[in-house]
C-alpha cells in the first residue's frame, strides 16, 4: 500500500509515496554498510562540523521544516517552530560536547598494577548501523535526539519513520544529506511495520532504538533479543502529576496545562494522571478546568490556537471510547468530553477534564493520547505515591512541594525515569531521557544517550 501523508486538519491526502522494494531497501543497507567502513575513521572535529552545518540548515528553514510538521501531524505551527529550534540546539549541543562525552577512561595505574598492566584504559567506539523506529508525535525532536549523538560517536543511521510523516522523513535525510554527510551515512527508509523486523535481523544491522508503542516495543525487542542485538526503547507514559499543600497552586493550576495539552495532549511525556492533596483540591481543579476549557482549538496553521487536531482517526476515535468508558462507569465530564462544533472535517478533540476516576475504568490504567487529563483527590503524601505507581508506565513525573522532605520522598519512592519538582516534564540535551517499568529502557540524550550505541572497549598493555 502506499505511504500517504494527510492533513489531519482537514482529511486531505496531501502526498502519497510507493514504499520502498526489496531491492531499493538491499541498496541502501549496502549504502550504510559501506559508509560506516569509513565515517567511523572521521574525528570529532570532522563530525562536529557536519552537524553544526545540519544545525545552520534547519535554522534557515525551519518555517518550512514546521509547517511539514504541522501539516502532517496536526501539532499547532507554533510549537512545531520551536520543535525544530529544539532541534538545532540539540546538534550544537552534540557537537561541542561528544568528543568529551566519549573521552577515553583511564583508572589510576595503581588499581591496574596488581593486574600486570602498565597501563590501562576504555575506549568509546561506534557500533556501527543503528535502525531507528521512530514516531510521528514530534516528528523531527525524537528523531534528532537519537541521531546528533549517533552521528557524533560515529555510527550510521537508518531512519523508519512512522507511515504517517513520510515528507519529513525525507526532510531529514535531506537535511543530514546537504549538510555534507557523506552518502549512506542517514537514510530514510520508506516501509510499512511489516518490514522492520527483516530490517531488525539484517546481519549489516547493529543496533536498534525505538520510541513508540509497547506492542511496536515488544516485537522490535524480541526481534533484536533473538538476533542478540543491541536495543534501547522508549514506550508509552501515564506520567503523574501530583500536588501538595505546600505548592504554588496557582502556578502548578497553570502550567498543569501546558503540560497536558502540549502537543494537542499527544506526547508520551505530557502529564495525564493530576493526583492533587485534599487540602487544596478544590481550588487546583477549578482552575485547572477553566483553562483547559478555555484553550482555543482549531486550524493549527492558526497562530492564535492552542490546540490542533489529533493525528489520526483513529486516535481520536481511541480517545473518545476511553472518555465514554469512564463516563459510563461514573466519572465527572467538568469540561469538554466530545468533538468540537464546527470543526468535522479534521479528527479533534476538546480539552478535558474527568475527576471521580476509578480502577475499573480503562482510563485508569491505560495511556491517554489526546488532551484528556483526570483529575484524583489524595488524603496524604502516602496515597499519593501509591496512586503516582498505580500504572504500568513510569517514565516520567512531576510533583509540586516546596517541603524539601517531601522532594526527597518522591525521588526515593516514585517509579519513573524522571521526577521534575515544580516544573513540567522536559526533554534537554544534557540529561538523561528514559523510563521504567513498561516505558522501557535504556536511555537517551546526555552523556548516557550517547554510549548506548558504543562499544565500550577495555585496553590493557602490559
Amino acid at each position: 500500500m502506499p505511504i500517504a501523508s494527510v492533513n489531519p486538519a482537514t482529511g486531505e491526502t496531501l502526498e502519497t509515496f510507493e514504499p520502498l522494494d526489496a531491492a531499493g531497501l538491499e541498496q541502501r543497507l549496502a549504502r550504510a554498510e559501506a559508509a560506516f567502513r569509513t565515517y567511523r575513521t572521521t574525528s570529532f572535529a570532522q563530525r562536529a562540523g557536519l552537524l553544526r552545518r545540519a544545525a545552520e540548515l534547519l535554522d534557515e528553514d525551519h518555517e518550512t521544516v514546521a509547517r511539514t510538521m504541522t501539516e502532517e501531524m496536526g501539532k499547532p505551527i507554533a510549537a512545531a517552530r520551536a520543535e525544530a529550534a529544539k532541534c538545532a540546539k540539540a546538534m550544537r549541543w552534540y557537537a561541542e560536547n561528544a568528543e568529551a562525552l566519549l573521552t577515553d577512561e583511564h583508572p589510576e595505574p595503581a588499581d591496574v598494577a596488581d593486574a600486570g598492566a602498565a597501563r590501562a584504559y576504555v575506549r568509546y567506539r561506534p557500533m556501527g548501523v543503528v535502525l531507528a523506529v521512530m514516531p510521528w508525535n514530534f516528528p523531527f525532536w525524537q528523531v534528532v535526539r537519537f541521531a546528533a549523538p549517533a552521528l557524533m560517536a560515529g555510527n550510521v543511521g537508518l531512519l523508519k519513520h512512522a507511515s504517517n510523516v513520510p515528507r519529513t522523513a525525507l526532510a531529514l535525510e535531506e537535511l543530514f544529506r546537504r549538510a555534507g554527510f557523506p552518502e549512506g551515512c542517514f537514510q530514510t527508509l520508506l516501509i510499512g511495520s511489516g518490514a522492520v523486523e527483516g530490517v531488525v535481523r539484517d546481519p549489516r544491522v547493529a543496533a536498534v532504538t525505538l520510541t513508540g508503542s509497547e506492542p511496536a516495543g515488544r516485537a522490535v525487542a524480541a526481534a533484536a533479543a533473538d538476533e542478540v542485538k543491541k536495543a534501547v526503547l522508549e514506550l508509552g507514559g501515564s506520567d503523574p502529576y501530583v500536588v501538595m499543600p505546600s505548592a504554588d497552586v496557582d502556578a502548578a493550576a497553570a502550567t498543569a496545562v501546558t503540560a497536558r495539552a502540549q502537543n494537542n495532549g499527544q506526547s508520551c511525556i505530557a502529564a495525564k494522571r493530576f493526583i492533587v492533596h485534599t487540602e487544596v483540591y478544590d481550588r487546583f481543579t477549578a482552575a485547572f478546568t477553566a483553562a483547559m476549557g478555555a484553550l482555543r482549538v482549531g486550524d493549527p496553521m492558526d497562530e492564535a490556537v492552542q490546540v490542533g487536531p489529533l493525528a489520526s482517526r483513529q486516535g481520536r476515535d481511541d480517545i473518545a471510547e476511553l472518555v465514554e468508558d469512564a463516563r459510563a462507569h461514573g466519572a465527572r465530564v467538568e469540561c469538554g468530553g466530545r468533538r468540537p462544533d464546527g470543526l468535522d472535517a479534521g479528527w479533534f478533540y476538546e480539552p478535558t477534564v474527568l475527576t471521580g476516576i476509578t480502577p475499573r475504568m480503562r482510563i485508569h490504567q491505560e495511556e491517554t493520547f489526546g488532551p484528556v487529563a483526570t483529575v484524583y483527590r489524595v488524603a496524604d503524601l502516602d496515597e499519593a505515591v501509591a496512586v503516582a505507581n498505580d500504572t504500568p508506565f513510569g517514565l516520567s513525573s512531576n510533583v509540586w512541594t516546596e517541603d524539601p522532605a517531601e522532594q526527597e520522598r518522591f525521588v526515593r519512592d516514585i517509579q519513573a525515569g524522571g521526577v521534575f519538582f515544580n516544573g513540567m516534564t522536559a526533554s534537554h540535551p544534557a540529561l538523561p531521557f528514559g523510563g521504567v517499568k513498561r516505558s522501557g529502557f535504556g536511555r537517551e540524550l546526555s552523556g548516557h544517550g550517547i554510549k548506548e550505541f558504543c562499544n565500550i572497549t577495555t585496553v590493557w598493555i602490559a
